[in-house]
């Protein structure tokens, strides 16, 4: 059994530096822990800025040193952000916040957005997780989005009826229940898409809280270029109580940064080994969205893959790495925020890093099936990736503290080996499952 001696829980804070900063306390009123660390997630005019690791060591930390360290770290990211609203520089920030603005122009941006925004169906896949699903949906039906939005529950091979009989507590208007009977998130998924009739479809999990301007920051994504047909979020932990999620975000988590990044096969192509095969860089399947009609036109969710199949992970990215090479451009959009609930045991940590390596290689086998020419590039890229994968200077593995579990970065390694296996035993398991319902259907 892995044991931690050493281990201490992190507090997760979240502060807008327009308005006065709080004192930090090191005890919370909320479970009575006492924390050694803060890490505070910082915004402007609700726009995310960063995240600042701060110390509670002394039991509390006075507004003035938090207002303090969070200028010393940000301070470019603050004033990059006021020049873009029209207002002058500061120099320094006080306890009382910056100075009262009058309709900052990325509040203004947002308003004309939404006067026009379309109306947005959003799809929660599940499976008997009834009690994280509920808070999962009290954050969608607050969302401040006018425009308009539903919300559509997929239950998945449901063994009780826990699901259902949550759904039907809320307004059926707005949250609707639909039932997949075939184990896999990915099927789970495509009998929601075949369903709505939005023309912006997003996806989130049953393990996170939606910040209640996630649909408008998805939307703002989507203005950001001209043929944009899937945006990602901004993805942040809720809490960081237990060893397993503090391991989860140095094994390298969801969050993708504070700017907006554009990718195509064009103008938007970043130089590095692996691209767009490495479909990781665009975001997590915890806050994703498409043009509804280019996920049909691609299928939607190929169920080979995915949680409940037998290639275990991978249908975001191969979903991803589709929307790129067919022409599309895809937008990485922190302004549309979650808190994603890491897993807090062990065990569970360890099949999902064994389950992402393994849906990595599965969805890259797939392709190099489909098409043998891209056998190059794979391999003129594998250098670069088992140097992040294994070098203990490279960017992955330096963010990883003394501590961190070296069976994890083995288990990922493993699951990457699999992973060609599993794409072919989850390819087949699949063609059985269509024949059976095939046959089901067939006419008398």
């Amino acid at each position: 059994m892995l044991t931690t001696p050493h281990f201490a829980p992190i507090r997760i804070l979240e502060v807008d530096i327009a308005q006065p900063a709080p004192d930090i306390l090191a005890e919370t009123a909320e479970n009575g822990q006492i924390y050694d660390r803060a890490l505070v997630f910082v915004r402007l005019h609700g726009q995310p800025m960063g995240m600042v690791d701060l110390s509670l060591n002394n039991g509390a930390l006075p507004a003035a040193d938090c207002t303090a360290a969070i200028w010393l770290a940000l301070h470019e990211e603050i004033n990059t952000h006021l020049r873009q609203d029209g207002f002058m520089e500061v120099d320094a920030l006080t306890a009382d916040g910056l100075p009262p603005a009058t309709r900052p122009q990325c509040l203004q941006a947002r308003a004309a957005l939404l006067s026009e925004a379309p109306f947005v169906s959003v799809i929660v896949a599940t499976r008997e997780r009834a009690d994280s699903l509920k808070l999962c949906l009290d954050a969608l039906v607050a969302l401040d989005y006018p425009p308009g939005y539903d919300i559509v529950v997929v239950d998945n091979a449901p063994q009780t009826p826990a699901t259902a009989e949550l759904v039907q507590q809320y307004d059926n208007r707005q949250v609707r229940y639909i039932r997949e009977d075939v184990p896999g998130v990915s099927r789970a998924r495509n009998r929601a898409l075949a369903e709505v009739t939005a023309e912006i479809v997003a996806f989130t999990d049953d393990d996170v809280l939606v910040d209640a301007d996630w649909l408008t920051g998805i939307v703002q994504g989507f203005r950001a270029a001209d043929n944009v047909a899937c945006v990602n979020g901004l993805v942040i932990p809720a809490e960081l109580e237990q060893p397993a999620q503090v391991w989860f975000e140095e094994y390298g988590g969801f969050n993708r940064g504070y700017q907006r990044r554009i990718y195509d096969l064009e103008e938007h192509h970043p130089q590095r080994p692996l691209y767009p095969y490495s479909a990781g860089i665009f975001g997590t399947g915890a806050s994703m969205a498409f043009k509804t009609a280019v996920l049909r036109d691609m299928g939607g969710f190929d169920p080979v893959f995915g949680t409940g199949s037998k290639a275990r992970g991978g249908p975001d990215l191969e979903a991803y790495f589709q929307v790129i090479i067919k022409g599309y451009q895809l937008v990485y959009e922190p302004s549309s925020v979650v808190y994603h609930i890491h897993r807090r045991n062990y065990a569970k940590l360890r099949r999902q890093v064994f389950s992402y390596g393994c849906g990595f290689t599965a969805y890259i086998t797939k392709w190099l099936l489909k098409e043998p020419r891209r056998i190059l590039d794979i391999l003129s890229g594998m250098p670069y990736g088992l140097f992040m994968l294994l070098n203990p200077r490279s960017a992955k593995q330096r963010q990883k503290r003394a501590g961190y579990p070296k069976e994890l970065t083995r288990l990922e390694l493993l699951g990457m080996v699999y992973g060609p296996l599993a794409f072919v035993h989850s390819w087949w398991h699949e063609r059985r499952i269509s024949a059976a319902q095939a046959h089901l259907v067939r006419p008398v």
